[in-house]
């Protein structure tokens, strides 16, 4: 049986080999762990095996491992779930990351509430190249004018965008959409110094994402197994 260890080195060797295949550097590509509703003992065991960036989708779980873990102070906590505005404060305080900013009301909270003695929050903006109505996320046409604004928000400092293609496509489609995320994100990070990350890209459509520009890989299940079920 397969420990999280394992699973670990079999995720960053695939990630190594989508790397070498689309002709990019090594190491160009980070790998964020989702941990949502695995328990504190699997992130542990995964930082014991060299992990540090962590994904949470629910707030309030998301902060309660903050807590039990800050001992652990070189983790990488990010949010990729949506951000309702009443919840702003707890993620401003507690988060690294913020990947999933779809409006401008959430970035201004989240700057107000960031505090003073914490480093500026990194932020993405999440696209919805597709527009799914299930998915969250701006039209591209959108991102110049929220871009602009957050640029403005000294406690946020802009770090690319995030997007979650459909799964039940083509591989053309597919590649279509990741071809369009390529692109807004090269655009969008010849424009703005601190932009360096397009996060897309989970296990099914790791390498597809990769050979597309991706610098971030979201896998949870492929390292934690299957997802525990929420109360």
């Amino acid at each position: 049986m397969q420990t999280i260890a394992d699973r670990l080195i079999n995720a960053h060797q695939e990630i190594d080999n989508a790397v070498a295949s689309a002709n990019r550097n090594p190491h160009s590509v980070r790998l964020l762990a989702v941990s949502k509703t695995k328990p504190v003992s699997d992130i542990e065991l995964a930082y014991e095996a060299g992990q540090r960036l962590f994904g949470e989708n629910y707030i309030q779980e998301g902060v309660d491992k903050i807590q039990t873990l800050k001992h652990l102070s070189d983790i990488e906590w990010h949010m990729i779930g949506p951000i309702q505005s009443n919840k702003t404060k707890i993620v401003a305080e507690h988060f690294d990351w913020v990947q999933s900013i779809d409006r401008l009301k959430i970035a201004r909270r989240l700057n107000d509430q960031r505090p003073e003695g914490m480093p500026p929050l990194n932020v993405c903006i999440q696209l919805n190249i597709e527009q799914e109505d299930s998915k969250s996320g701006i039209v591209p046409e959108a991102l110049p004018g929220l871009v602009q604004e957050i640029l403005n928000l000294p406690r946020l400092s802009l770090r690319g965008v995030m997007a979650i293609p459909a799964a039940e496509v083509t591989p053309e489609a597919q590649g279509q959409t990741l071809t369009a995320l390529q692109s807004i994100y090269n655009q969008l990070a010849a424009q703005v110094d601190t932009v360096d990350t397009l996060s897309v890209g989970m296990s099914g459509d790791m390498r597809q994402a990769i050979a597309h520009g991706s610098t971030m890989v979201r896998i949870g299940t492929a390292i934690f197994g299957a997802r525990n079920k929420q109360n």
